[in-house]
């Protein structure tokens, strides 16, 4: 064989979802919260979201996720398990090993909290231990039940938040493979960490809607943009865009900032609302069911969320079937 071995690279070879089979929609929050279905979609362009019912924990989901991933990907095994999340089962230990353990995978397995940048994060982490040879595949899990930490009477959060769970595998490959992890970027801002938080001593997360979004929408573009100039890409090249599902107003605002047309950005938040760490593997699975995104087409992930942190990775899609998981 002549000329240079491909680049090694983590590569996607499996997506799958698990979504709570409760829907509550604007007009079921109108009943208790001085709102309605137009103040909500007209802000945040949600319609409906997803909630876990009692005793169900960001666990199940994530299980219910990692184990669809693994039948997408045609595998039954992986040595690491990492899950991205703001919501564990519980503070210590954490949730991870008990995901692994059920789903009867004998891996290394941790958590990791970036808030709703956690699955770009996820991605970052086990992509680089794949690629060192630290593991040989990784379940990457994003899930989260915001329902348990949102207080139900505040309309700034009640209205946006959603629970859920999406998971991808990555496995070993070159950087010429459809899948391929091209290049991911991640950054941080403790000074915003009040901008997203649960203050101490709190049982509830609170949010400066306004400071945020001009945040997000920043950092975001910036993000954006500096992945796809290390991939290569100008904002043409772009396929899709799949930003983090947190307002559609951050959405719309993002893209005409990279100069992209509608019909180019990834949307399902009026159907699932800010999912957190979730966000961006459900959004992928919808646009890979509904043909928004098909094989070979070029990506940009990103996200942003508490702590300030945010993240964004490029990659070309795979020819991967997502499979979604329904939970009570």
């Amino acid at each position: 064989m002549t000329g240079p071995y491909p680049a090694p690279a983590a590569v996607v070879t499996g997506l799958g979802t698990c979504l709570p089979e409760t829907v509550v929609t604007n007009d079921d929050l109108s009943r208790h919260l001085d709102t309605d279905h137009a103040w909500i979609h007209s802000r945040t362009g949600i319609a409906r979201r997803h909630r876990a019912s009692p005793g169900t924990g960001t666990g199940d989901l994530a299980v219910a996720a990692g184990a669809a991933a693994l039948k997408s990907a045609g595998r039954d095994d992986c040595d690491l398990v990492l899950l991205a999340t703001t919501t564990p089962d519980r503070r210590c230990p954490a949730t991870a090993p008990t995901v692994a353990s059920r789903l009867g995978l004998e891996a290394a397995a941790f958590d990791l909290s970036a808030v709703c940048s956690g699955f770009v994060y996820g991605l970052s982490a086990a992509a680089a231990m794949v690629t060192s040879g630290t593991c040989e595949r990784a379940l990457v899990i994003g899930a989260d039940v915001y329902s348990s930490i949102v207080d139900p009477t505040d309309r700034t959060t009640a209205v946006v938040f959603g629970d859920g769970a999406g998971a991808v595998v990555l496995e070993r490959g070159t950087r010429d493979a459809p899948g391929a992890l091209l290049h991911c970027e991640l950054g941080s801002d403790g000074t915003g960490a009040d901008l997203i938080t649960i203050p101490p001593g709190g049982d509830h997360l609170t949010m400066q809607g306004r400071a945020v979004y001009t945040r997000a929408v920043t950092t975001m573009t910036g993000s954006a943009r500096s992945v796809a100039r290390a991939a290569g890409w100008s904002p043409d090249d772009i396929d899709a865009f799949v930003g983090h599902q947190a307002n559609q107003r951050i959405l719309t605002s993002v893209a005409k900032r990279l100069g992209l047309p509608a019909e180019r950005v990834v949307s399902n938040i009026a159907d699932v609302g800010n999912t957190a760490a979730a966000s961006i593997p459900l959004a992928l699975a919808d646009a890979a069911a509904d043909g928004r995104i098909r094989q070979g087409d070029r990506l940009v992930l990103t996200a942003f969320g508490g702590g300030l942190t945010w993240g964004s990775a490029a990659l070309v899609w795979p020819d991967t079937e997502a499979v979604c998981d329904v939970r009570a």
